[in-house]
């Protein structure tokens, strides 16, 4: 069986990351898988990049171009609105005539258009599609957050100016997207039981076949280390509780940073010895621009994209903390457990699937950051710390192992 993986990145982005670990656990388990990007990382031969040509940035500007005249020449919300109105025919290429399943995954941002992902539909190849956000169940956005218009028709959309109206940009492309469907099956692939459960409830989408699978993790690399010597390669303090944020923006408001400061403010507060004995690190761009505000000693380790010096970060932490307003199946929180580390997070999408309260992290009540202080704290003083990183190392093996999740997506594939 042949299997050719698209998105827009090899390497940069969540999805990126997930689909690549995808074509691996698939090789390592007899299936003959490639990945096709715009963007292309590495030398790996598994890997195929589009054919260069100016067209290429030309469809990301062409579409980011539009998208700004819809939000009246405002940089606000330019990224969280996708409407693929331009991007490359894939059909002819000769990695997808010799595909027998297509696997969309993150697609966005000029990659492909709705026209070209319609070809992809008639072409007569098998199609599954895995979700890493919402945008295939909804017009345009790729967060729903509080909103549920996805559910009859979008429009009105909360993130055009003035909000929308009642054919506004998001009910043209919802239309469009229910020409692109029409008369199609694809296998709609959620990676968290969460997204799924979302998806099944779009309009869009009624009819259509939508499942859950995980992502994979590679845990030959994603390991326990020994903490010590992490902390010593990067630099970091031996004698301190390490409390660890990763996001690929530090700054990204829908990563929750702000309440990470709030409750460190909390816990500073409430246990003044902790100024003292715990520091903040920090892994992701902008990194340095939100130190100030905490009340602990900080580390901005900044972009880190080599997986072995970003396996050493998550060794010399002692807690991992994510604060997201809004997740599907964080690979950042696979990754912490895979290395041992207990976990903190918003009870807010797939969080909730991946960490076992109490057992191997924390589950603290959405948007509430007197809850995350209280879990970092548990995480850190009052847990036993060897039967919380095993319970970690055991929940991964079970659930995300590659042999598990390519087995799964086989079955997908052959049914």
């Amino acid at each position: 069986m042949r299997v050719l993986i698209v998105n827009t990145s090899e390497r940069t982005g969540g999805a990126a990351v997930a689909a690549h670990r995808l074509m691996e656990a698939l090789n390592n388990n007899g299936v003959k898988a490639k990945m096709l990007v715009r963007d292309k990382e590495s030398d790996q031969l598994t890997v195929v990049a589009l054919p260069p040509s100016w067209r290429l940035q030309g469809h990301f500007l062409w579409e980011r171009f539009c998208v700004w005249c819809r939000l009246h020449l405002r940089r606000q919300h330019l990224f969280d609105v996708d409407i693929a109105n331009s991007g490359t025919d894939i059909t002819r290429l000769r990695e997808f005539q010799e595909a027998d399943v297509i696997h969309l995954h993150w697609i966005n941002q000029g990659m492909l258009s709705l026209k070209d992902i319609r070809k992809i539909l008639t072409s007569g190849k098998r199609v599954v599609w895995t979700m890493h956000d919402i945008w295939a169940a909804t017009a345009i956005c790729h967060l729903t957050l509080d909103c549920r218009k996805f559910e009859t028709q979008c429009q009105q959309c909360r993130l055009l100016p003035g909000g929308g109206s009642r054919n506004d940009l998001s009910t043209k492309v919802w239309r469009q997207k229910q020409r692109m469907l029409e008369g199609s099956r694809i296998s709609f692939v959620a990676c968290s039981e969460w997204l799924a459960s979302e998806a099944q409830k779009s309009a869009l989408l009624k009819g259509q076949r939508i499942m859950s699978i995980p992502n994979p993790i590679d845990t030959r690399i994603y390991r326990p280390l020994a903490k010590q010597a992490a902390r010593q390669e990067l630099g970091l303090p031996a004698d301190q509780h390490l409390i660890l944020f990763v996001s690929q923006r530090a700054t990204n408001p829908y990563k929750g940073m702000q309440y990470l400061t709030e409750a460190c403010r909390l816990l500073a507060q409430q246990h003044p010895e902790m100024r003292g004995n715990t520091a903040v690190v920090i892994l992701g761009g902008h990194a340095e621009e939100v130190t100030a505000q905490l009340p602990f000693k900080s580390y901005p380790l900044g972009y880190v994209n080599d997986e072995q010096q970003i396996v050493k970060v998550y060794n010399a932490a002692d807690v991992f903390v994510l604060p997201s307003l809004s997740e599907n199946l964080p690979n950042t929180i696979m990754e912490a457990m895979a290395c041992g580390v207990p976990c903190v997070g918003f009870q807010i999408g797939g969080i909730p699937e991946e960490i076992t309260h109490q057992e191997n992290g924390y589950v603290a009540a959405y948007r509430d950051a007197a809850d995350l202080a209280k879990g970092i704290r548990w995480t850190l003083f009052e847990a036993n710390r060897e039967e919380v990183s095993k319970s970690c190392l055991r929940h991964v093996t079970q659930h995300y192992s590659q042999q598990s999740v390519a087995r799964e997506y086989i079955r997908v594939y052959e049914d």
